[in-house]
């Protein structure tokens, strides 16, 4: 595989005007709080996070899924056991790279892996992790249905934030891992996924609540869950955010979401 672009061009993007939504019903406004099933974490080996499809399998796997799954195998190559920042060298487990499906519409990106994710290998596992699969189902979707990464692939020493040689480090794999999967809507969790993306230092508050172009797809910030466990007076907004990410692929927000099956 080629090595990663740094061409400037890849950080080129334009805002767009906010989005018009439609008033919440009553029923949408009962799922603000993503009361959706919570499904006991699975944790999958690393073959079956990116499939090799058999020679056969393009007759049952569309053609475009197979070619994505393989760039995301090149990717996942091109990073090997990374050691092109710090972090390797600071308490890391392993490389947490990226879950969910070749094919998604939805692509979510958090900062970087926390300790549940560093010890499965796997993004989002963790509590904030399990309100974001709550999310993910409040949409009417599933985790295997979106694809989801963060910006750093290995977990900062106790959770600190990313510095800024780490990120300029490990960036060019997710802009590869966006380009490889050409979601319609990428949706930022977080202050610092939102700032990385967009290059600003505005809030999460100003960003949010708005829809901007971004590398062929349309980008939505919004909160991150961890903040939504410490904050759940802002679950609403949030919800919000994803009914505008479900309004770009002319999807309505399901009436209710399942009933948690624990909080």
């Amino acid at each position: 595989m080629a090595g990663i672009s740094r061409d400037p061009a890849w950080r080129r993007r334009t805002e767009a005007t906010e989005s018009p939504e439609a008033e919440a019903t009553v029923d949408e406004a009962r799922g603000s709080g993503f009361e959706a099933r919570i499904p006991n974490p699975q944790t999958p080996s690393p073959e079956s996070r990116v499939p090799s499809p058999d020679p056969g399998a393009s007759q049952s796997i569309p053609v475009q899924f197979i070619r994505t799954a393989e760039g995301l195998a090149a990717i996942r190559d091109e990073l090997g056991d990374c050691t092109r920042c710090k972090l390797h060298g600071q308490g890391r487990k392993q490389i947490v790279f990226g879950v969910g499906s070749p094919a998604a519409d939805i692509m979510f990106v958090g900062e970087a892996p926390g300790a549940d994710e560093d010890t499965q290998g796997v993004p989002f596992v963790g509590r904030a992790g399990q309100l974001l699969t709550k999310m993910i189902e409040a949409m009417g979707l599933s985790r295997d249905e979106v694809y989801i990464a963060n910006v750093l692939k290995c977990r900062p020493p106790n959770n600190r934030d990313p510095q800024p040689d780490e990120v300029e480090s490990c960036e060019p794999f997710l802009f590869q891992q966006i380009a490889t999967v050409q979601p319609k809507v990428v949706i930022a969790l977080g202050a610092f996924a939102a700032r990385t993306l967009l290059k600003t230092q505005d809030p999460i508050s100003r960003l949010r609540g708005r829809i901007y172009d971004y590398r062929g797809a349309q980008l939505i910030p919004t909160f991150h869950p961890s903040f939504l466990l410490r904050s759940p007076g802002y679950k609403r907004e949030a919800w919000e955010d994803l009914k505008k990410a479900l309004g770009v692929l002319g999807r309505q927000p399901p009436s209710s979401p399942p009933a948690a099956s624990r909080d």
